[in-house]
């Protein structure tokens, strides 16, 4: 077992959530009877003030989380080899901004079993920095594109841009089958549910939130094809959730594949989720900036080897 520290977080893609949920996941490894107890003794704090457990979060909101005994002492610190991957995967920096080409397999924040993520090994790299904030997110096992923010008035102006649809996104994935439309914008309104155990799943309800994705054909074949991605909406697991209630869940993605689907792709290597988020374009300031990273050969690999099956 090992205790953690007081710290304060703040909430960057949980508008709305309710305050027990998110908790759940922050302190992965915690009782949620103790959970509840921090919440209801006032230790866990919103802006300052005390909460119950079932108030909605809002994007901004700084939270006090106490001090709290987890199972989570295995977890690997960030070491030598993690900090030169990260430091050879960053593709820009500035005063206002750092754009990090992310491996898959790398979590974006430490948590759920993961001491250190993109944003404690950038901390490391660059001390000298008094700011550095995620201003977005990518799954640890979805590969790309990543924003940090360096200063409080950059990390807004990203919110508020992702916020409203002024981020121009693209991600390239694999998914299984032949995707039979040249060109197809998906609609389905989708709703987080409980999975088993503390899995979080998202499912196409018409209870949900909106949420659109247009897919474009890049190449097929009859056991796999390679799409392009642009979601007009930012909802979590949109295009592995559209993608799979489409009938063509994205490559090794033990989450919304079946299993028929995933023992299809057993034997390519690396076992990974094939989805890459290839290019961001915005503003910044008035500036025009465009960030795009290139496939790793990885990728053109799997495709080739479903290909030929």
């Amino acid at each position: 077992m090992s205790r953690s520290d007081v710290r304060k977080v703040r909430v960057e893609h949980a508008d709305g959530q309710r305050l027990d949920n998110f908790l759940f996941r922050e302190l992965k490894g915690v009782p949620r009877r103790r959970i509840y107890q921090m919440v209801r003794r006032g230790e866990v704090r919103i802006n300052g003030r005390r909460a119950k457990a079932g108030t909605r979060l809002a994007i901004g909101d700084e939270l006090r989380l106490p001090p709290a005994f987890t199972s989570e002492s295995k977890a690997p610190r960030a070491g030598a080899d993690f900090l030169e991957t990260l430091r050879t995967s960053i593709l820009h920096t500035d005063d206002d901004l750092i754009c990090v080409n992310k491996p898959y397999g790398m979590a974006v924040h430490g948590g759920s079993g993961v001491r250190s993520g993109v944003i404690e090994g950038l901390r490391l790299l660059f001390p000298e920095r008094g700011f550095l904030e995620l201003a977005h997110r990518l799954d640890r096992d979805t590969s790309g594109l990543l924003l940090i923010a360096c200063n409080r008035r950059t990390l807004l102006s990203l919110h508020h841009a992702f916020r409203d649809g002024n981020v121009e996104k693209r991600y390239d994935l694999l998914v299984y089958g032949r995707w039979a439309h040249r060109a197809r914008e998906v609609q389905l309104p989708l709703a987080r549910r409980s999975g088993e155990g503390a899995r979080r799943l998202v499912v196409a309800d018409e209870t949900g939130k909106p949420a659109a994705t247009v897919f474009e054909r890049r190449k097929e074949s009859h056991a796999c094809s390679w799409l392009r991605a642009a979601p007009k909406t930012g909802r979590t697991h949109q295009i592995r959730v559209h993608a799979s209630a489409s009938g063509h869940a994205v490559v090794g993605d033990e989450r919304y594949a079946t299993r028929a689907q995933l023992a299809f792709s057993s034997a390519l290597r690396p076992r990974r989720l094939w989805l890459h988020a290839c290019r961001l374009e915005f503003r910044l300031g008035g500036e025009a900036m465009r960030f795009e990273s290139n496939l790793d050969a990885e990728f053109a690999d799997a495709f080739e080897s479903l290909r030929k099956v």
